[in-house]
């Protein structure tokens, strides 16, 4: 279960691959050159024209090893079965938060120390509203990795539970009789039985 902070904000870095990906591509700068007579520039000047580029790699980085262990975790035991009795489909959810905050953020002008303060503020002012109102479902990567999110009132053992956040590698329907893995309070990850 995501019941930590630490492990909301892991999936929020998650979220971000896309953004960070994008600027890695708009901010790389490695010169090139064929001509006879051209030398490498060194480490020390490369490195120094790649600083944004280098916190991009790292933050993929991390991002890929973040979404490793939760995908390795999602794979672990389920709990016991139940029913859907009433389904929506919630994955604009995941486009929302692409346009919403990752498109706009590219346009930074990535080249100005300001500009990156700027960025990185936003950041972690998003990531605190982020995982502060446990939207951290709402994550573009994971519907690239075809997950599907829906909001859905499930019968269990205790009783009806209403406004349930499903994710799901499958496409659900009213009455599918599932798995689940609670993620959060009302956040459950489920598969087709």
């Amino acid at each position: 279960m995501i019941n930590s902070t630490f492990e909301k904000w892991k999936m929020y870095i998650i979220s971000l691959l896309f953004l960070f990906f994008l600027i890695l591509i708009i901010t790389i700068d490695i010169p090139i050159s064929f001509e006879s007579g051209s030398r490498f520039i060194g480490l020390k000047e490369l490195a120094g024209r790649n600083i944004v580029a280098m916190f991009s790699i790292i933050m993929l980085g991390i991002g890929l090893f973040f979404l490793y262990t939760f995908n390795k975790n999602l794979k672990g035991s389920v709990s016991s079965s139940f029913k859907i009795k009433k389904l929506s489909n919630k994955n604009y959810e995941h486009l929302t938060f692409l346009t919403t905050y990752i498109v706009p953020l590219i346009f930074f002008d990535l080249g100005n120390l300001r500009y990156v303060t700027v960025l990185l503020i936003l950041l972690i002012i998003i990531g605190i509203i982020y995982v502060k109102t446990d939207m951290f479902y709402a994550n573009p990567t994971l519907a690239i990795m075809n997950f599907h999110l829906y909001e859905a009132d499930i019968k269990l053992r205790d009783g009806v539970h209403e406004g349930i956040v499903i994710i799901s590698r499958s496409e659900l329907e009213l009455n599918s009789k599932l798995v689940y893995r609670k993620i959060d309070r009302k956040i459950y990850f489920v598969r087709s039985i």
